[in-house]
């Protein structure tokens, strides 16, 4: 296991974590941070990483993806493709990367051959965050054009559009699908798959920085500010809260893993660390580690190798059957019915599409990029342009 993050000077930190052996009277395992690398591959500072069971990836405000190899400890290259700051990596299985930006385009990524299968323009403005339904056939997205905004990924389509009147920087899927979260400033906005209607509110005291699902009821929420808390999603009632750190807490992870449920969290005062979740979560979780990058950090990821026995603590993801037809792609109104149709229609076909429905052809030119051939073409640039003002001359 591995907790990696990113931060504003530049670096990505990668810390292996192990369980040591309890000792005899010990009412709790301990476990061990061990520095394990450290990557200066970005010319500014990181907005996002993701994991999957190979590799890390990170976006950052120099506008490009870097790859980073976790089985042989490599930079693995980049990908170039976005004009903007990266806002949003997801993984969705080994095989598809999807990213957002302030370009406005969500792009979907062949994670093996590391090649493009679709640009999409998705938003007016930036897109600020985008979540993978666990099924992998719809996702959601938000910008700064105030929209919320719904995608099939099967057919590589917006399926919905709804105005949401204020611009929301964060979109998450329940674990198993059947509800969603989207946040505007301290205000997160509780959603049911089945009406695609508010049906609740959770205010929480700071502006909110990051939130992720504990269980299908359980939302774990930061802000800016030292304090997590526990939200009930149903009742809307905050279970417990906690002080994480001495300074805002910016990003935060969950996962399982035997007789473990753990989250982590990063935070601006450099530390990285790892919670033991109670069964109640009204419970304050009990600290596992920590450990001090010394940096400003930014964003969170954790890699488990696939040897890991990481535990599916939920059922699958729901795939309601349909109420209502489809409604045309510009209504501001978003049916319930509408989203579960789209759900249950967009069924991949494995064998000759990929997530995007399309046949997994990169679109041309948008493919891996080594670092030293980025460098390279820079230098054969200016040589061109050297000769076309020689011949000018």
């Amino acid at each position: 296991m591995e907790l990696v993050a990113g931060c504003y000077e530049q670096v990505l930190f990668g810390f292996s974590v192990h369980p040591e052996p309890k000792a005899s009277g010990d009412h709790q395992q301990k476990w061990t941070p061990v520095a394990d690398f450290t990557h200066h591959a970005h010319t500014a500072s990181l907005s996002a990483v993701a994991a999957n069971s190979r590799f890390v990836v990170t976006g950052s405000k120099d506008e490009t993806i870097h790859i980073y190899d976790m089985k042989k400890k490599i930079d693995h290259g980049a990908l170039v493709h976005h004009n903007g700051t990266i806002t949003c990596l997801k993984f969705h299985g080994n095989r598809h990367l999807i990213s957002g930006a302030e370009d406005g385009l969500i792009c979907v990524w062949d994670a093996k051959k590391w090649e493009c299968l679709k640009s999409i323009k998705a938003h007016k403005g930036h897109v600020t965050f985008l979540s993978i339904h666990p099924s992998g056939k719809l996702a959601l997205s938000v910008g700064t054009d105030k929209t919320l905004r719904t995608w099939n990924l099967v057919e590589g389509r917006s399926a919905f559009i709804k105005n949401i009147k204020q611009n929301a920087h964060i979109v998450e899927w329940s674990p198993r699908g059947e509800k969603y979260v989207v946040v505007i400033l301290n205000k997160i906005d509780v959603y049911h798959l089945d009406t695609a209607a508010v049906s609740g509110t959770i205010t929480n005291e700071k502006r909110v920085s990051s939130v992720t699902f504990l269980s299908e009821s359980v939302l774990a929420v930061a802000g800016d500010e030292e304090v997590v808390r526990f939200f009930d999603t149903d009742s809307l009632m905050c279970l417990c809260e906690f002080k994480a750190h001495e300074n805002r807490v910016k990003d935060m992870f969950s996962f399982e893993i035997p007789e473990h449920h753990v989250i982590v969290t990063a935070s601006s005062d450099g530390f990285i660390k790892m919670w033991r979740l109670a069964q109640d979560k009204k419970i304050p979780p009990s600290l596992l580690c920590e450990v001090n990058t010394n940096a400003r950090l930014t964003c969170l990821g954790v890699w488990l190798d696939s040897v890991t026995d990481t535990k599916e603590s939920l059922p699958p993801a729901a795939e309601p059957s349909a109420v209502r037809k489809e409604q045309p792609k510009g209504s501001k109104k978003e049916s319930g019915g509408a989203v579960q149709e789209e759900a249950r229609r967009s069924k991949p076909d494995t064998k000759k599409r990929g997530l995007t429905g399309v046949s997994e052809e990169p679109t041309k030119g948008r493919g891996l990029v080594a670092a030293k051939k980025r460098r390279v073409g820079g230098m054969l640039e200016k040589k061109r342009k050297k000769k076309k003002i020689r011949v000018m001359q």
